[in-house]
């Protein structure tokens, strides 16, 4: 190992052991479930007088189908908008005048709403909750103003940006069945038709209490905790869940590509192949992957191909968490005068490069220092903590996997690093992305 790099490691060692002597443990973590089934982890820290919210529901694209893609984001918009007890723009008036602000995001597999505010107000914030969950108001005039807000939001960010533009259509390419084909946001025609019915009946499905996991972070007691949550929530009557989606993403076995032009400066490209879901062994040693290819400018793809040859003016790599399978991609952008012909042969040659070479130590104990690093910055803010359990408890299967993280990550060997490059970045099972400037007339 290079002596630098091994300094490094050793002075970020020491600083994480110091730094988790600080930070809470697995047993830390107190969990309970209310009769309906709804989840709740709560983390006691008194360290600032806040607290955080956080409600994961288990719904997002990957549970639509043809005629109502775009449902699960639609209710991130509908869930601010009026229930019985507080009407529409209240939900964010009341958080305000709590001294807390609120969030949400939807994605392929969930759609979670956070709460940050003043631990005196919990009370505040499980009546706010509670009254959205049971009684959220699903008013024909609401729905036609965010149905509109949602057709604009569409638009617009395939206007303005190019990734969105290449990435639906390698997404929609890459999957033939599985419901990862959808875009969140929805298609246009899907969005426009939308029922009355179909509303009520995803809402009622979905945003049921034993469909959710609840996490609580900051100046709270897991006594209080629980007695509002039976207060609050557990009056609110589970519901039947759907089955387990059955689609199964058959594998890809032969390259498939696709082209698509837009009034662009240069090309655009995405190059995405299929990967396991994220509770595989193989997880850790492909995320590792990703950050040695475009984290920094010392990463491969970005010092050779941005950095020292100018072949493009942007890259980076995309690898996320997902309850299927799913895909590991890399987006860039052709400087000028590149083609998209080139810029693709210059990504291939640097992954080859991996298949047939290896990783060094030094890229491979860099990203693993910065992955250490990364975990103790996280678990420093309450924020931070809520996300990460409620990550790790959906995705991984249990929050307490969040605690073994730097060492899954510290066992991953070089020789991992080349066996997920030579197993899954494969030609075959690849799909590949082309947005082109408009032909000139």
């Amino acid at each position: 190992m290079n002596k630098q790099i091994g300094l490094l490691a050793g002075l970020l060692l020491l600083a994480g052991v110091g730094m988790a002597q600080n930070k809470p443990k697995p047993e830390d973590v107190k969990t309970f479930t209310l009769k309906n089934g709804m989840k709740f982890l709560v983390l006691e820290d008194h360290s600032i007088p806040n607290a955080n919210f956080y409600t994961f529901w288990k719904v997002g694209s990957r549970n639509e189908v043809h005629g109502i893609t775009g449902l699960s984001h639609f209710f991130e918009h509908m869930m601010f908008n009026g229930a019985k007890k507080y009407g529409p723009k209240q939900f964010d008036r009341v958080m305000e005048a709590n001294g807390g602000s609120n969030n949400a995001y939807t994605s392929q597999n969930i759609t979670a709403y956070t709460n940050w505010f003043q631990s005196g107000a919990l009370e505040t914030i499980f009546d706010l909750e509670s009254d959205r969950i049971r009684d959220l108001a699903i008013d024909s005039s609401m729905v036609q103003s965010e149905r509109g807000v949602v057709l604009s939001e569409r638009s617009t960010g395939l206007e303005n940006s190019n990734y969105q533009v290449i990435s639906e259509l390698v997404q929609a390419t890459a999957f033939t069945e599985h419901p990862y084909m959808f875009p969140v946001i929805g298609f246009e025609s899907d969005i426009k038709k939308w029922t009355q019915a179909d509303l009520e009946k995803y809402f009622k499905t979905y945003y049921s209490p034993n469909n959710a996991v609840a996490v609580i972070v900051g100046d709270v007691t897991v006594a209080e905790v629980k007695k509002l949550a039976e207060q609050y929530i557990e009056p609110i009557p589970a519901q039947k869940l759907p089955d387990s989606l059955r689609t199964v993403e058959p594998p890809q076995n032969g390259e498939r590509r696709v082209t698509t032009y837009k009034d662009i400066a240069t090309p655009n490209i995405l190059l995405a192949w299929h990967t396991p879901a994220t509770r595989h062994p193989d997880y850790y040693a492909l995320d590792l992957l990703s950050g040695i290819l475009s984290s920094g400018n010392s990463s491969r793809l970005t010092k050779l191909l941005v950095l020292d040859s100018t072949i493009a003016s942007r890259v980076f790599t995309n690898f996320g968490e997902s309850f299927d399978p799913e895909l590991f991609s890399v987006y860039a952008i052709a400087a000028k005068g590149v083609s998209a012909e080139r810029l693709e042969k210059a990504i291939e040659s640097q992954i080859d490069k991996v298949i047939s070479e290896g990783v060094t130590d030094t890229e491979l104990q860099k990203l693993k220092n910065q992955k250490l690093m990364e975990f103790y910055r996280t678990m420093e803010s309450i924020n931070g903590k809520a996300n990460s359990l409620g990550t790790y408890e959906l995705f991984f299967g249990d929050y307490k996997r969040l605690y073994e993280a730097p060492a899954l990550y510290e066992n991953v060997t070089k020789a991992d690093i080349q066996r997920v490059a030579k197993t899954y970045l494969t030609q075959r099972n690849r799909t590949v992305g082309y947005l082109l400037p408009e032909p000139k007339m």
